[in-house]
Order: structure tokens, then sequence, then C-alpha cells
């Protein structure tokens, strides 16, 4: 068996190089991502910058202990507050009495030049003594390493996925249409004596030999894309200094497994079908195309379909906001792509017989697509994947973006505004002018179930002029009744209506205080309330000012206050877009592998049926227009195929939007979605076009 498998991959390499290039990159990637994963779950000790020449820290409580009733019982609850609390001043005299103390900006925390024993001994349980890697919890920014780890988790993890997912798309469809090729070879050995088992082992045993060589070949790609990926990725700003690649090696056995399975995956079904097929059909049904795709696995890609718009409107129904996150979106439609992809053997034929075709040629172009349905439909099928990942990953972000966008401009009606940090406010509003400052904040509040919930607020320092020049999406209430007993919550606070008190304690941890619910606002796409006044945002920095009237007199204070124009909302960050880059990067390569392969085994095996047109008195220029109209027709139909799925993606992303209150900005990325179709149109091109023309010479 291995010699005749050996054999056989000798033979047949040509059709064999499409699927292990993609196999091998598809373990090279794998491997790449799974080193970075390793990197950032192996991160090394951050060195402290604030206090760093100061072997103890003292810095103030960071939790709020909260006592919750349950029952007869009273519960404490802690809970993480915003900032540390300032160190208690009795507690800095007292050290400060006894060892050289160290302040660094800001009263939460202070270094200590003294052994750290003595120093917990006298501080007990006022503060947090924080001594070697701790002490980087002082510093301004200390959760940095943290979100950069969580980035690159993403990052890595989505296009690891997405590399998987393609991978296994692109290597099963190659090798079911080199098997659906080889039907008259399998005739011929089903004549000769071989049995259905005898057929589905050769091919996995193929399968198996290409799979380990293609992953061992993968596996050496990944040692060298690591470090490449590590350097670009801090070069970007998108990972710490620290971060590089290399050390574990459970990332290769990963890969390499993955690949040898995805290999055996891809191969099983079409083993399955080569098994069952009689020598006398196989024989029949070799040049022509029926039973393309069966009922049971009809039924099945129909179910994917069905699940994947299931899933979509049951995520819309019950959730909308998820589907704003990049995480949904990207993940989601998945696998309504899959099913559309799979049941493309369905769609080819009725799409194809929609084209109006003129002359000899055009004829020619749709009755060869509609008849060779397996030629075909291994074209559209990973067109259509990038095409629907194209325009769901960037159509969606940029759709997020822009309600963002517009909601944010809807929100104010003040013609101007200035943001930043600590911004001044003059000591009074010029003549005919209203300004409104704002600052970020938190409150905490109690849930129903005794959990205590983080809410970001904004602190209003003038209600009046803030009801004034504030255009929120107000669906109870009035935002003329905010006082420093009152709060605006958003529909997130499902259990308070208007006039109802709720619990919360306040960014420093303080209350709790019982404030009434002055108004209510649409969730929105996430930015909307709550909002209290100065009052219950102790230590809130105003970083907005809107203003309105006064003239130059208004710009002249904006312009003094320290601020600049505000930012464009973010709907996907430079990370964010760096991820549907690589991913759409890794799709597009895998489509153009799957083309090119598909389409030179496909018109290489044609050499009598182009013959037969050279006799009939075609010309050779026309049988290459009936070839490349072929591969083209295929091409624009995966992408009419992709478009449908991205209109369903981003029709219900609009629903969503809709039930939030937000509003709907769709938008479709044409110019991206254009650029992966004409990648692959010019690729179905070249790859029909050059066996065609050696053919026909």
């Amino acid at each position: 068996m291995l010699t005749v498998v050996l054999s056989g991959l000798r033979d047949r390499w040509a059709s064999f190089v499409g699927g292990f290039v993609a196999l091998a990159l598809g373990v090279g990637l794998l491997a790449t991502m799974g080193l970075g994963l390793a990197a950032t779950s192996h991160a090394p000790e951050r060195s402290p910058e604030r206090f760093a020449s100061s072997p103890v820290v003292v810095q103030g409580r960071d939790r709020l202990t909260v006592e919750v009733r349950r029952g007869p019982a009273t519960v404490p609850v802690e809970r993480m507050l915003d900032r540390p609390q300032p160190v208690d001043g009795a507690l800095v005299r007292e050290l400060r009495a006894h060892w050289k103390v160290t302040s660094s900006g800001g009263p939460d925390a202070l270094g200590v030049d003294a052994p750290a024993a003595e120093v917990r001994a006298l501080v007990g349980d006022r503060a947090r003594v924080l001594t070697g890697g701790e002490r980087a919890r002082a510093d301004p920014d200390p959760e940095r390493d943290a979100r950069a780890r969580v980035t690159l988790d993403a990052l890595l993890g989505t296009s690891g996925g997405v590399t998987a997912f393609v991978s296994v798309f692109v290597v099963a469809s190659t090798f079911a249409f080199a098997v659906a090729l080889r039907r008259r070879e399998f005739g011929l050995l089903r004549t000769a004596g071989a049995t259905p088992g005898q057929l589905r082992r050769l091919l996995l045993a193929e399968a198996a030999v290409l799979g380990a060589l293609a992953s061992a070949a993968g596996c050496a790609l990944g040692a060298l894309g690591a470090p490449l990926l590590a350097r670009t990725l801090v070069d970007g700003g998108l990972a710490p200094a620290w971060f590089t690649t290399g050390g574990p090696s459970w990332p290769f056995h990963t890969a390499f497994w993955t690949g040898v399975t995805v290999a055996l995956a891809g191969a099983f079904a079409a083993s399955r079908r080569a098994g069952k097929v009689g020598p006398t059909a196989a024989l029949r049904e070799a040049d022509i195309d029926t039973d393309v795709l069966p009922l049971g696995r009809a039924v099945l890609n129909t179910g994917l379909v069905l699940a994947g718009l299931g899933l979509l409107a049951w995520t819309c129904a019950t959730d909308p906001s998820a589907l704003l996150k990049r995480k949904t979106y990207t993940t989601l439609p998945m696998l309504l792509i899959t099913g559309a992809a799979l049941l493309s053997p369905l769609l080819v034929r009725p799409a194809a017989r929609l084209l109006r075709a003129r002359g000899a040629v055009g004829t020619l172009v749709r009755e060869n697509s509609a008849a060779a349905v397996r030629r075909t439909a291994a074209v559209a099928a990973p067109v259509l994947v990038t095409v629907a990942l194209a325009g769901t990953l960037f159509g969606s972000a940029t759709s997020v973006t822009r309600a963002k966008e517009t909601e944010a401009r809807e929100r104010t009606s003040a013609p101007y505004a200035v943001s930043g940090t600590d911004l001044r406010l003059p000591a009074a509003a010029p003549a005919g002018a209203v300004l409104s400052a704002t600052g970020a904040t938190s409150v905490f509040v109690r849930d129903g179930d005794a959990a205590v919930v983080k809410y970001g607020a904004r602190a209003v320092a003038d209600p009046a002029a803030f009801a004034e020049l504030a255009r929120l999406p107000v669906t109870a209430g009035d935002l003329r009744d905010l006082d420093d007993r009152s709060i605006v919550v958003n529909e997130e606070f499902e259990r308070h209506r208007v006039g109802e008190s709720v619990e919360v304690w306040r960014a420093d941890g303080s209350g709790p205080v019982r404030l009434r619910v002055a108004a209510v606002l649409a969730r929105g796409t996430g930015d909307n309330g709550p909002y209290v006044t100065r009052a219950n945002a102790p230590g809130a920095a105003v970083d907005r000012i809107d203003a309105r009237g006064g003239g130059a007199a208004t710009v002249r204070a904006l312009e003094a206050s320290g601020g600049t124009a505000p930012p464009r909302a973010e709907g996907a960050g430079r990370g964010s877009r760096l991820g549907m880059v690589l991913v759409l990067g890794i799709a597009l390569v895998y489509t153009v592998i799957g083309l090119a392969n598909t389409l030179l085994m496909a018109t290489s095996v044609r050499a009598g049926e182009l013959a037969s047109l050279r006799l009939a008195g075609a010309t050779r220029a026309q049988i290459l227009r009936v070839v490349t109209g072929e591969a083209t027709l295929a091409v624009a139909i995966g992408t009419a195929l992709g478009l449908a799925v991205t209109a369903v993606v981003l029709g219900t992303l609009g629903a969503a939007l809709a039930a939030l209150s937000a509003p709907v900005a769709l938008v479709l990325p044409w110019g991206t979605v254009g650029a992966a179709a004409g990648v692959c149109a010019a690729v179905a091109v070249a790859a029909s076009a050059v066996p065609a023309w050696r053919l026909t010479r």
C-alpha cells in the first residue's frame, strides 16, 4: 500500500501541490500564532517605573467593601475601585517620622526606604505594602501590560481560528475536487478488483503522507515566522517591548497534529464517496457531474445555513449590543459563511443559467459552467468565503464606527467642544455663552442578586447648562431634573424607573447614597450614561467642555482651557484593524492557492474537450475566451453569494442598532470587497489561461 501511495504522489504531484502549500501555510500560521500566545502567557516580570528606587511602596486600598444583607445576615462583599484611595494623612506622618518617604505625584502611594517587615508592622491593614515586582502596581498605568496581553491574545487567537477555519475548508475542497477528477481511475481500479475499503485506505494514506510532510514544512515556517511577527507587533506599537517568541514546544506539536488531522478530515468525506461508487457508475460518470451534493449533505448544509441565520437572529433579539463587539461580529458569521459555501454546488447551476449569453463563446461559457458544477463550485466557494469575510469584517467594523460617530455628534447641540486631561475652566462664562463641563467617573450599583456592578459614568459640573446643551436619547424623565440628589441612568438599569431610588457607591468608595432616577436613556452604542453631578463624583477631573454662544470670546476661552477638538469615535482601533487585515489576508492567500490549484487541475484534464472545439472550428482565441470566461463567471457567482451573506449580516447589525435606539449607518466596504474579488478574478483567469494556452498549441 505504501509503495502505491508514494508512486501515486510522485506521478500526480501537480494535483497535490495546492493542498500541500495550503496545509503547510496553515500549519506555519498556527505555529506562529501559538508561539505568540505562549509568549503572552509567559510575560517577564515588569519593573516598577514610578518608585523604582524605593524598596517598599505604601499604596492606598483599591477595594470597596460593601455590606449586603441576605436574609437575616449581613455579608461583606469586596469590589475593585476605579483607583486606589489616598493614603491616610495620619499614616503618612507616622511613616515620615520613622523613615525616608518619597512622594511621586498623587496621594495614592508613597515610596519608603525601610525594611518591608517593619513597614508592614506599622501600616497594618490601613494600606497595602508592595515590594519587589508588586511595586509596579503603583505606576500611572499598571494595567498597561495586561491590556496588551488581552489585545494580543484576541488578535492572535482570532487569526489562528480563521486560519484553522479557512485551511480546513480549502484543503477539504481541494481533496474533494482532486478525487472527483480521479473517478475514471477509481472505476478502472474497481473493475480490476479493488474493494471500496482499499480505495478509502489508499486516499487516507495519501492524505496522511501529504499531511505529515506539509505539517513538518509548516512547523519550519512557523519557527521562522514567529520572530518576524513579534518584531512587527512591537515596531507597530501593538505589543510591549518585552514581547518575544520562542521557548515552549507545545505550539509545534499542536500545529503539526492539527495539520495531519485537517488533511485526514479533508480526505475522509471524499474517500467515503469514492468507495461507494461502483465500477460501472464511476466510468459512466467520469465526465458528467451528477449527484454533486447528495441529499444527506444537502440537508446538513442547509441546516448549517439555517443555524447561522438563527444564531444571528437570536443574538439580535436577546442581546443586540453583543453584535457591536468586535469579537462577536468577527466570529458569529462564520457558521453562515460555512453553510453557504458548502451549499454552493446547489447554487451555482441556477446562478450560471441567469447569464444572458450572446454568441457561441457566451453560450459555451454558460452551458459549461452549469454542466461542470463541481469545477464551478470549487472556484466559487473560496471566493464566497473571502468576499463574505471582507464584507462582514470591514463592513461591521466601519458601520459600528459610523454609528458611534453619528451618535457622538447627535449627543450635543453645542457647536464648540474641546476635550483633554484635566481641562481648565474659565473663571466666568463669556457673555451670552453656555458652557457645560463634564468628566469621567464611575458608579457602583448593587444588582438584584446582591452583586455590585461597576458602570462608567460622566460627572456634570453645571446641571442646568448640561440639560440645555445635551441632546441625549431620553426614553423617560427629563434631564433638567438632574441635581445632587439624582442620577441619569440608561436602560441597562432594568429595574429602575423615573422617580425610583438607586443605591450608589461613588468612585472613591464613599457611600452608599440613594439617588433618585431623573431620566432614563436608550442604551445606544454603549456610551449613554449614567450621569451624576460633581457632588457625587469626588476627584473627577474635567475632560470635556461643550459650549454655545459667546462668539470669539467663547473660542478664546476654550483655547485657553488646554483642550483640543474631541477625537473621532473609535469603533475599531489599530490593533483591531490589523487583526482584520491579517484575517482577510489569510483568507485571500488561501483563496488564491485554492483557485490556482483547482483551475490548473481542472483545465489540465480538458485536453480532449478543447481539441474537440478546435476540430469543430473554434479558434485558439475563442477557446481561451471560453476557458477564462468560465473562470470569471465562477468568480462572479462566488462574489454575488458572498455579497448576499454580507447583506444578511449587515442587515442584522442594522436591526441591532435600531433595537438599541442607535443611529443606523451601515457601510458596505466596496473598495475592500472589490479588491478581494479583483485579486480572485486575476488569479482565476491566469490559472485557467496558462494550461489552456499550452493545451491548444
